[in-house]
C-alpha cells in the first residue's frame, strides 16, 4: 500500500573506507571530526557497530538489502545481485518517496535482467535498482562528471581524470616524507567530495523548504572518501604529522604477523594489501587517511550547515555509516579484508530528528548493531514495512528509549570470501575450489572466533583472547584448554546460520481453518543468538 505522502526527509549517507575508530567523538588521539562530532551529539553514536562482508560490493549488499551475505550471496566485487531481492530504494518508493542516489552502490547487474551484450556485465558499479541516479560517477568508468565539473571550474583535465591523483611533481619537502604525504594536482575546493556536497547543495535548491515539507526527499549520499588513492589535497595533506600516528596493531615485523596464519602471510605478501614496510611510510600512509576523513568532515560540515540554513534539519533523518574499514597499516596491511576488526568496525550515527528521539540525544550506544540493521531503521522511520527476507533489526528502540529491544545480539558476525574467479590465483595457491575460500567470523566481547570453509590442515580455525591478545597474534583454537570456547564459537556459527536462513516464503503458513497466514513478529525479533 502506498502511503498518502512520504512521512520526512530522509538523508542516508555513506563514506567509503572509515574505521569505526577514526573520529575524534570516541576518543581517536589525532584525527578531528568536528562535523561528526556534532551529528553524533544530535543523535545516536553506535559505538560497536560492524560491517558484515566486504570490500564495497558485497557489504553495500547487505548495507541495502538488510541480508547477509550468505542469503544475498553478492560476495564479490562483480557478483550479480538477485533483481528479486528488496532493496532500500524498492521500499521506500512502496511508501510514496523517489530515492535519489549521489554517488553509487556498487551493484552488478542480475544478468538474467539484460542482453548478453549489456555494456553493465563489464561494470561491477552499477547503480541499484529503485534508485534514481542524480549524480552517479563511477571511477572504473572514469569519473566523467566529476572531470567536467573540473573542467567547468578551469582545472586542466588530463585525458584520465584519475591521473590527477598523482603527486605534485617536485612538491616542496616531498623527500622529507612517506610517498603519500605530497598533495594531487587539485585543491581542497575541487575533491570529489566537494563536487558532490555542491551537486547536492544545488539539487537540494531546486525546490524550497515547503515544496520539500510537501514532497520529502529521499537521498542517498555515497561519497568515495577517505577510499584510497591515499593522496590529501594541500592544506590536508600535512596536517598530521607521521610521527604523531598512534602505534599500529599487530605483529611488530610482518614475519610476526604472517606466522599467525596462512591467510595473514598470503596477506601480508600480496601486492595492494601488503602496508609499506618503512615505518616512516607506514605511519605517513596513516597520516594522509586521516587527513582524507578531515576532508570530508569538512565538506560534510557545508552540507549540514545548509540543510540548517534552509530549514530542513529539523525534519529530516540522518544517517551516517560506512561500507566497511580500512586496515591503514595495522597488522602490516592496508585496505579491508580478513578477519579483522580494522577492516569491520565502522561507525553509525543515526539523527531522528522528531520529539520522541530528545531524550537520547547525544547518546553512545554499546550494545553490538551491524549494516544489516539500518534498512530496517530507515524502513521503521518512513512507514514502510520490513521485508520477509531482511535479516537486521530495527534501532528504533536505541532512538527513542536508550535500550536495546528483547533479545537483542550479544555477538557480531561477518563473512569474507577470497577467491579469485578471474585469474583463479588463490584458488592456485591453496589447491581449493572457490566454494572453499570463505570464512565466518563470530566476535563476542571478549573472543572471536573464526571458521574456514577449506581444508583444516591448510586452513585451521582462529580463536583469540581479545582482551589478553588485541592485537590477534596467539591462536588457541588447537590449544585443548580452550576447546570449550572452540565449541561455543561454532555453536554460535551454526546457530546463526540457521536462525537466519533465507524466508522469502518460510513466514508463510496454509491453514485448513485460516488459509494463508504470514507469521510476523511486530517487535522485529529475528532469533538473533
Amino acid at each position: 500500500m502506498t502511503a498518502s505522502r512520504p512521512r520526512g526527509n530522509v538523508l542516508f549517507i555513506t563514506v567509503d573506507q572509515w574505521r569505526g575508530d577514526s573520529l575524534s567523538c570516541v576518543g581517536h588521539p589525532l584525527v578531528e571530526t568536528p562535523t561528526i562530532d556534532a551529528l553524533a551529539a544530535r543523535g545516536v553514536l553506535f559505538r560497536r557497530h560492524f560491517a558484515n562482508t566486504a570490500p564495497c560490493g558485497p557489504s553495500r549488499a547487505s548495507l541495502y538489502t538488510g541480508m547477509y551475505a550468505q542469503n544475498h550471496r553478492s560476495i564479490l566485487n562483480g557478483t550479480p545481485l538477485d533483481a528479486r531481492l528488496p532493496n532500500i530504494a524498492k521500499s521506500a518508493r512502496s511508501v510514496g518517496y523517489t530515492p535519489a542516489l549521489f554517488g553509487y552502490t556498487d551493484t552488478s547487474v542480475d544478468p538474467r535482467t539484460v542482453a548478453a551484450d549489456d555494456p553493465r556485465l563489464f561494470n561491477y558499479e552499477g547503480v541499484l535498482d529503485g534508485f534514481d541516479p542524480v549524480v552517479n560517477d563511477p571511477e572504473i568508468l572514469g569519473s566523467a562528471q566529476w572531470a567536467g565539473w573540473l573542467a567547468r571550474q578551469g582545472v586542466d583535465v588530463p585525458a584520465n581524470v584519475r591521473d590527477l591523483y598523482e603527486p605534485v611533481a617536485g612538491f616542496p619537502g616531498a623527500d622529507e616524507h612517506g610517498p603519500t604525504w605530497a598533495p594531487p594536482q587539485f585543491s581542497a575546493e575541487h575533491t570529489e567530495t566537494a563536487f558532490m556536497v555542491g551537486e547536492l547543495i544545488d539539487w537540494i535548491d531546486t525546490r524550497t523548504a515547503q515544496e520539500w515539507a510537501d514532497d520529502p526527499f529521499f537521498i542517498h549520499a555515497s561519497f568515495i572518501r577517505p577510499h584510497p588513492p591515499y593522496r590529501a589535497p594541500e592544506g590536508y595533506h600535512d596536517l598530521y604529522a607521521a610521527d604523531d600516528v598512534p602505534p599500529f596493531r599487530g605483529g611488530a615485523t610482518p614475519e610476526e604477523a604472517s606466522a599467525v596464519h596462512l591467510l595473514a602471510a598470503a596477506a601480508v605478501a600480496m601486492p595492494g594489501a601488503a602496508a609499506p614496510r618503512d615505518e616512516r611510510d607506514r605511519r605517513q600512509l596513516r597520516a594522509t587517511y586521516h587527513a582524507m576523513q578531515r576532508e570530508v568532515d569538512d565538506q560534510l560540515g557545508r552540507l549540514f550547515a545548509h540543510l540548517r540554513d534552509r530549514g530542513l534539519d529539523r525534519d529530516t533523518l540522518i544517517v551516517l555509516t560506512s561500507d566497511h574499514g580500512e586496515m591503514g597499516g595495522d597488522h602490516w596491511l592496508v585496505e579491508k579484508l580478513g578477519y579483522w576488526d580494522e577492516s569491520f568496525h565502522i561507525p553509525l550515527i543515526v539523527v531522528d530528528p522528531r520529539p520522541a528521539a530528545d531524550g537520547t540525544r547525544g547518546l553512545h550506544v554499546h550494545e553490538f548493531t551491524e549494516s544489516v540493521d539500518v534498512m530496517p531503521t530507515i524502513l521503521e522511520w518512513i512507514g514502510a514495512g520490513l521485508p520477509d527476507p531482511c535479516d537486521g533489526r530495527s534501532l528504533g528502540s536505541f532512538l527513542h528509549d536508550g535500550v536495546a529491544p528483547p533479545h537483542w545480539r550479544d555477538a557480531v558476525f561477518w563473512e569474507w570470501a577470497f577467491a579469485d574467479p578471474e585469474e583463479r590465483s588463490v584458488e592456485a595457491l591453496l589447491d581449493e575450489p572457490a566454494e572453499h575460500c570463505v570464512l565466518n567470523v563470530v566476535r563476542t566481547d571478549g573472543w572471536k572466533y573464526v571458521q574456514f570453509a577449506g581444508d583444516e590442515a591448510k586452513m585451521p580455525p582462529l580463536l583469540f583472547d581479545l582482551h589478553a591478545d588485541p592485537d590477534h597474534l596467539v591462536n588457541l583454537a588447537a590449544d585443548p584448554a580452550y576447546a570449550p570456547r572452540v565449541l561455543d564459537g561454532l555453536r554460535r556459527l551454526v546457530q546463526w546460520r540457521m536462525r537466519h536462513d533465507e524466508r522469502t516464503l518460510s513466514t508463510y503458513h496454509l491453514s485448513a481453518e485460516r488459509g494463508l497466514l504470514h507469521v510476523v513478529d511486530p517487535r522485529g525479533y529475528r532469533g538473533e543468538p
